[in-house]
């Protein structure tokens, strides 16, 4: 008889568990943001591509909800970011009109590399400019580090 009782608390208590124990749970956790991650690592170095270039200084941007950085400027950053909706070529050539763009013709590539979110798009960009003078005066602030 002792068996019987116990096959039935058992039963019983597996019967619950499979009842109750699902309504115990989140159906669905809830997002830690509203804002579409932007998350950027930028980096720049000298050569003709990101495999062989000599890498000299890397920074972040956040441009979620906060804005924050190891960028000199995160903010000006992000709204050059939002300025082009994200469209990074375009980011590269901002300032191609500007007065100041007296550089040299000398060719000394410098490489720069975005990797990262971008409202909740992944980024995996790079763009190469003749010299450093050219990426100062040309690419946005954003780029300019």
């Amino acid at each position: 008889m002792r068996s019987v009782i116990r096959r039935a608390v058992a039963g019983g208590a597996v019967l619950a568990t499979a009842l109750v124990g699902p309504l115990s749970l989140p159906a669905h956790s809830a997002p830690a943001s509203l804002y579409a991650p932007s998350a950027l690592v930028m980096t720049t170095g000298h050569g003709e591509n990101a495999g062989t270039a000599v890498p000299e200084r890397a920074v972040t941007v956040n441009c979620a909800y906060t804005t924050t950085g190891t960028h000199p400027d995160p903010r000006q950053a992000c709204a050059d970011l939002d300025r082009v909706n994200g469209n990074l070529d375009r980011l590269a050539t901002l300032r191609a009109n500007a007065a100041d763009s007296r550089c040299t013709m000398e060719y000394r590539p410098v490489v720069v590399t975005v990797q990262g979110v971008w409202r909740g798009t992944r980024v995996n960009y790079e763009h190469t400019f003749a010299n450093a003078c050219i990426k100062d005066t040309q690419a946005a602030l954003a780029l300019t580090f």
